[in-house]
């Protein structure tokens, strides 16, 4: 047994697996009504997937990370935007940096592809360790407004909007 992880593209083979692991993940937490899972698929066939990522460990999938297109409004300008949700980690393997490395592979990736700004709702002690900033987030009008929503530029080095509007995906609006 090896205690690598590997970081992949998910692919459509992957389907099963990883709706398994989000329903593991949130079973128990009181998130989301067990919704991340469909989220992730409504996400898919809506043509809004910018990165999904699994981890592997020893042949098996133990994680998996989601960043969805957003529609973003900086200072009068569209900006590309993505959203983080859900990561999640089979619980047997939470606090063994799985979560960390989907994150951050996922962030590289998205630099990659020129995504200027990324939002997340999540826990505030968590998140900011990535970038996040719930203050650059307080800047954006979002019916997800509060401390749990930050932001954070894909260039450390850009500066930061003054304001603007941010739309998550619209399977996030479908989700009851």
């Amino acid at each position: 047994m090896s205690d690598e992880v590997g970081i992949r593209p998910a692919t459509a083979a992957d389907a099963g697996a990883i709706d398994s692991i989000i329903r593991a993940a949130f079973a128990g937490t009181g998130f989301g009504r067990q919704g991340e899972a469909e989220l992730v698929r409504m996400v898919g066939e809506d043509g809004d997937t910018l990165v999904s990522l699994v981890a592997e460990r020893d042949g098996a999938i133990v994680g998996h990370v989601l960043f969805s297109r957003m529609g973003i409004e900086a200072d009068g300008a569209e900006l590309s935007g993505a959203g983080l949700a859900p990561v999640s980690v089979v619980p047997e393997r939470q606090g063994q940096g799985v979560g960390d490395a989907l994150i951050r592979a996922g962030l590289d990736a998205l630099r990659k592809q020129g995504v200027a700004i990324s939002f997340v709702l999540g826990h505030e002690s968590y998140y900011p360790r990535f970038g996040y900033s719930p203050d650059l987030a307080a800047r954006f009008v979002s019916p997800f407004a509060g401390p749990h929503f930050m932001a954070m530029m894909l260039d450390s080095g850009a500066a930061w909007p003054q304001g603007g509007r941010a739309d998550y995906a619209p399977a996030f609006g479908r989700m009851g």
